[in-house]
């Protein structure tokens, strides 16, 4: 027994908490999904239910490799990676939106001709942004409040990946625009330079409404959902069916497998996967799931009050806010109280490459808490560390 927990902590380091966390909701997405791709199979795989379930099992565990590998990069490399990947992912979603795959009205998807396999650049350029945001207000600590040469770079960036994104997907492009404010704050950035990215970002995100793809579908789900508000009779489909789902769910759940409007529930396996998970495990299922990402993101907070240096701590700041804050908006769409925005449930949710970059997000962040765990044994200095230091 000694021996196997010594491999373990030689093998899985970083916070213990956040690799149970991560690995819970990955097995239990098996399940779930599992449960709720019945109808997509019969619709396209001849009724063979096991060709998802061994797909999506396939895809869960490359991403717990694909973290596991992350995690054993120190976190102070991700600052020149991310803003390589950074540059690549602009001219990389500007290709997309002009000759992308079109699914559901928009092109969000790129082929990579050798491997034939599909993958959304925005979730590339999302996480270079956060990674790379972070990289640039921690170089920048001494000269916070400087415009040209620290505020000036920072706007030019997050306005250009997130009007790109907006094109085509716009909900992505609003939850991108408010972790970077977020990573921003904690950075230290001025009240007033934040209100200039908020009034950047309103009028990009504008242009990009009436320029854009989804600009209608956007425009409609909203109106949708404040109709829907005072009016019953106007609820969406897809709203309708997920709202029948959590209602019949009751506190303890109809059981695994037993999920009755995955059948009719647009997308049961990856949008609405919250309400066929209330359906079958019932309320007590549904606020474990809460509890979770929100331990998730206490964890990761955690991280961040006792990293010793700037990028370290604004690195998972942002990463974990990206990760929950997308959790809540999915879960909120599904009990009804936002509008329809088609994000899936990370971690949970049935998905090829998002799955992947998940897994190199919460990679990143294991090996923030890995790398700076080093750092106290190696400096002895556990207690009392500045703050958000001007260093990488």
């Amino acid at each position: 027994m000694s021996q196997f927990k010594a491999w373990i902590d030689e093998h899985f380091k970083g916070d213990p908490i956040i690799w149970g966390i991560v690995i819970l909701l990955s097995l239990f997405s098996i399940l779930v999904v599992y449960s709720a791709t019945g109808s997509l199979a019969y619709k396209y795989a001849g009724g063979n239910t096991e060709l998802y379930l061994v797909r999506h099992s396939a895809l869960v565990f490359v991403s717990l490799g694909v973290m596991w590998l992350a995690h054993k990069v120190p976190y102070r490399n991700y600052a020149l990676y991310a803003r390589l990947a950074m540059y690549l992912s602009m001219p990389l979603l500007l290709i997309t939106y002009l000759f992308g795959s079109n699914i559901n009205e928009a092109n969000r998807w790129l082929t990579i001709p050798v491997i034939n396999q599909a993958f959304q650049p925005s979730d590339l350029a999302k996480l270079a942004l956060i990674a790379a945001l972070a990289a640039m207000l921690a170089r920048r600590q001494n000269n916070i409040k400087d415009f040209k040469s620290t505020f000036l770079p920072i706007i030019i960036a997050i306005g250009i990946i997130c009007a790109l994104i907006g094109l085509a997907n716009m909900s992505t492009a609003i939850l991108l625009l408010c972790t970077c404010l977020l990573i921003m704050f904690i950075g230290r950035v001025p009240v007033k330079y934040l209100l200039v990215v908020v009034m950047v970002g309103v009028l990009g995100l504008t242009a990009a409404i009436f320029l854009g793809q989804r600009g209608e579908t956007f425009q409609s789900r909203i109106t949708d959902f404040v109709e829907s508000s005072s009016d019953d009779s106007k609820i969406p489909f897809q709203a309708e069916q997920s709202y029948i789902a959590i209602a019949t769910g009751g506190i303890t759940g109809k059981g695994p497998g037993n999920s009755e409007q995955r059948n009719s529930l647009p997308h049961p396996y990856s949008d609405f996967i919250y309400a066929i998970i209330i359906e079958e495990y019932g309320m007590i299922g549904g606020v474990a799931v809460l509890f979770l990402y929100l331990a998730l993101l206490y964890r990761g907070m955690r991280i961040v009050a006792n990293s010793n240096k700037a990028f370290g701590g604004l690195l998972s700041a942002g990463l974990s806010f990206a990760l929950v804050i997308q959790a809540l908006v999915n879960m909120a769409v599904a009990v009804g109280l936002g509008p329809i925005t088609g994000l899936p449930l990370p971690l949970l949710s049935m998905g090829g490459t998002s799955l992947v970059f998940t897994g190199i997000s919460l990679g990143i962040i294991l090996s923030v808490s890995r790398g700076d765990h080093q750092d106290e044994l190696q400096t002895g200095t556990a207690m009392n560390r500045p703050k958000l230091k001007a260093a990488i």
